[in-house]
């Protein structure tokens, strides 16, 4: 399991610019939906994702929230980390004030002010050698540390704190495939029918 496979609906971005969105869970009429809000489909190692191309982030956010409307009529389980469907100023060059990113297990951050650097600390980051420098203890699992990162970047947002999350995926070829399906027991074979003694 990866960090795109713990809630119904996970919205990201690669580090090249796509946006993307992956379903858990079948959800009915979903095809519809986002095509609708203009993503196309792409099977993708077992799995269908979702992809809008790089664009400007007010339509990249405009498309994703069209789809995460409509997808929301059946589940409230969505997670959206897209950095390219948040909206940033017309000309802006300067970086965000925060960069959070998942490399190979592990969750660090780097912030730039101190009222960012105290959010982080509000939510269990750590700092990681310099007072700009965070992560995230070890010993928090996968599920645990994807929705701190979550609620992290909430608050972030609603202090007009921009960020920046890296979930560690180059290119839209690097999206984890989809997680292994239980398989059910075996059904045992039948018996041979009996046969009676021929007279």
């Amino acid at each position: 399991m990866t960090i795109t496979d713990h809630h119904d609906i996970f919205i990201g971005s690669t580090s090249d610019g796509w946006t993307f969105l992956l379903l858990n869970r079948h959800i009915h009429q979903v095809a519809r939906i986002l095509t609708g809000a203009g993503f196309t489909a792409r099977e993708h190692q077992g799995r269908t994702v979702y992809l809008l191309p790089p664009e400007t982030a007010e339509d990249a956010h405009e498309r994703a929230g069209i789809a995460a409307y409509g997808l929301m009529t059946h589940t409230h389980d969505l997670v959206d980390l897209a950095w390219t469907t948040r909206p940033r100023p017309a000309g802006t060059t300067v970086g965000p004030d925060v960069n959070i990113g998942f490399h190979e297990g592990s969750v660090t951050a780097r912030a730039t002010t101190g009222q960012a650097q105290a959010v982080l600390a509000q939510h269990g980051f750590t700092n990681a050698g310099t007072d700009r420098d965070f992560t995230l203890p070890d010993q928090l699992g996968e599920a645990d540390a994807l929705n701190t990162v979550v609620h992290t970047e909430a608050h972030l947002f609603s202090h007009g704190i921009s960020v920046r999350v890296d979930l560690g995926i180059a290119t839209v070829q690097d999206i984890p495939p989809a997680p292994p399906r239980a398989c059910s027991a075996p059904i045992p074979p039948s018996p041979p029918p009996s046969r009676g003694r021929s007279r």
